[in-house]
């Protein structure tokens, strides 16, 4: 996938990717809120494909799956960070949202373009002309975000369609 990444800092918790004061509002309506507190813009700028990267602790908190859930209805491609949210990691898989760690984001910066290989850990910054390593995806997470996430994957394999009584 190749992408133009959003950089944010540490410690971007599920409060500030999904807010509770707006935690009851249709799915749609909470992601306009989705990181207000970074960055107010990030909601009514972001595009589909775009690529946000961060450092230690992206998702961490509360276990509501908004967090991630928000970010893929915003047309986010992949999370890229040095740390997750154990639980926002699983979530984010389950909702079909790649993320992948990599260990020096400092070289990834707001508005670069980059092309992601998810199955072999490889990142290419085409703006700067380097090239990084993250965690490589396992093939079964793979089979998870090539369905679109743990439900579809599941009916799928259950042979149960959408629309099927």
């Amino acid at each position: 996938m190749i992408g133009r990444i959003w950089k944010l800092g540490d410690d971007i918790n599920t409060d500030i990717l999904a807010p509770g004061g707006y935690i009851k509002l249709p799915i749609e309506q909470l992601a306009a809120h989705c990181l207000e507190t970074v960055n107010p813009n990030f909601s009514k700028s972001i595009k589909k494909g775009d690529i946000v990267v961060a450092g230690k602790n992206f998702g961490v908190g509360s276990s509501r799956e908004q967090a991630a859930q928000v970010l893929k209805i915003l047309g986010v491609a992949s999370v890229i960070a040095t740390s997750f949210g154990g639980i926002f990691y699983r979530n984010a898989f389950n909702l079909g949202l790649p993320v992948v760690s990599c260990k020096n984001v400092d070289d990834l910066k707001s508005n670069d373009e980059i092309s992601l290989d998810l199955r072999l850990g490889k990142i290419k910054n085409m703006t700067r002309g380097i090239e990084l390593t993250t965690e490589p995806v396992p093939d079964n997470l793979m089979k998870l975000i090539e369905a679109g996430g743990l439900v579809p994957s599941l009916e799928a394999k259950l042979g149960i369609f959408k629309g099927e009584n």
